[in-house]
């Protein structure tokens, strides 16, 4: 059963939810709704088609509603925006999304809905195990960005998707209300990605045809969109982007700081003395920093409940303790002390401080000192954050 009007009588009584984000679609709007439509009544469910209108100053909205689509509107710009707001007021049991500027296949919403039907939480439409027809990609989005954003996505969160930014896709209400998406712009589609799958969501895939837009202007900016993609992925990594790589980076900052701490040292031919000291304590420093900004990251993410959190800072968290924090940093200054000590001490008995041993073993009470206090500091504030994850979980 199908109402032409585009609403059911009841929430319960809709099965299928179209939403079509619109900025200035005049000469695509109409094609779509009625593509969707024609669709929806051989599919021979109960339906409706929610048009979300961000700002159009064309006839956009005229035609929408000729056509008996749903008009709402989102007053605030972005792609994201757009979708929250008419997927919060789309109420059916599915919900299959798509521009509104003619690219995407709204004929062949009945595969989406049958592998929703069948169990599946979304079904993401695939552009490049479909067809692309001329014109309707850019050569450098089709063989270079989407492919690299798409392998960047599925190794970071391991999703599994071919095509990770197309914009066709479907899902169960019910599964979208579990993944709590925030973003207002294009990273919106990356966003609903990775959050389905942190929450573990059956994902299918269905190849569609890709076709060149029908008039209007391109609301895509290649650099701009880009780099907000990668912007939020790199964000919501931070065990891979920042953790991991300031681990590698602090060991090694000790592989060189360790046998150098006491002097300049030859291996073969080659001296290492108080240059190459410097550039491992540079690294080790900021390796140190790295790492537990990466898990102060982690664990803010935990306790606002954005994702569960890597497999490393998990395995950090179970072991973490602020009294565990505090005693590693207070160890590292005391070492510093120690070797404060020693150096006063020499230079009491006549050492001239300017020796290049000393040298290094000052530097070396400074790198303990230091990085002791970030250690202190640093779990401080990292038991404050623990303590909130635990009572948001």
């Amino acid at each position: 059963m199908s109402y032409p009007d585009g609403v059911g009588s009841a929430p319960g009584e809709v099965e299928v939810s179209v939403v079509m984000p619109c900025l200035n679609e005049e000469e695509s709007i109409g094609y779509c709704i009625k593509e969707a439509r024609d669709a929806l009544d051989a599919l021979g469910c109960s339906y409706e088609i929610v048009v979300c209108d961000n700002g159009s100053e064309d006839r956009s909205v005229e035609i929408a509603s000729s056509l008996g689509a749903r008009v709402v509107h989102q007053p605030e710009k972005g792609y994201g925006n757009a979708y929250h707001k008419g997927i919060s007021e789309a109420r059916g049991k599915y919900i299959v999304i798509g521009d509104s500027d003619g690219t995407y296949p709204f004929s062949e919403i009945r595969s989406f809905v049958e592998r929703l039907r069948a169990g599946a939480d979304m079904v993401m439409g695939t552009r490049l195990k479909g067809t692309v027809e001329p014109g309707a990609m850019p050569w450098l989005h089709r063989y270079v960005g989407n492919p690299l954003l798409t392998g960047l996505l599925n190794l970071l969160f391991r999703t599994g998707v071919s095509d990770a930014h197309c914009g066709m896709r479907a899902f169960t209400k019910e599964a979208y209300e579990r993944l709590g998406l925030r973003t207002a712009g294009m990273e919106y589609a990356s966003e609903m990605v990775i959050a389905a799958g942190r929450q573990g969501l059956k994902i299918e895939e269905v190849p569609i045809r890709y076709t060149p837009r029908v008039g209007g202007e391109p609301k895509l900016n290649t650099w701009s969109d880009g780099w907000r993609h990668l912007r939020f992925m790199l964000l919501e990594a931070p065990e891979w982007v920042l953790t991991l790589p300031g681990m590698i980076l602090s060991g090694i900052g000790l592989s060189i700081v360790v046998p150098l701490a006491n002097g300049p040292v030859r291996i073969g031919g080659v001296l290492f003395g108080i240059h190459t000291f410097v550039f491992g304590a540079l690294a080790l420093v900021l390796g140190v920093q790295v790492v537990f900004l990466g898990l102060t990251i982690e664990t803010y993410a935990r306790s606002r409940g954005f994702h569960k959190g890597g497999r490393l800072v998990r395995w950090f968290e179970e072991r973490f303790t602020l009294e565990r924090g505090i005693l590693g940093g207070v160890l590292l200054i005391l070492c510093g002390a120690v070797i404060a000590g020693y150096l006063v001490a020499q230079r009491i008995g006549g050492v001239e401080f300017q020796d290049l041993g000393n040298l290094q073993l000052s530097l070396t009470m400074m790198i303990l000192v230091i990085i002791g206090f970030q250690v202190v500091f640093s779990s401080v504030f990292l038991a404050m954050l623990k303590v909130r994850s635990m009572e948001s979980a």
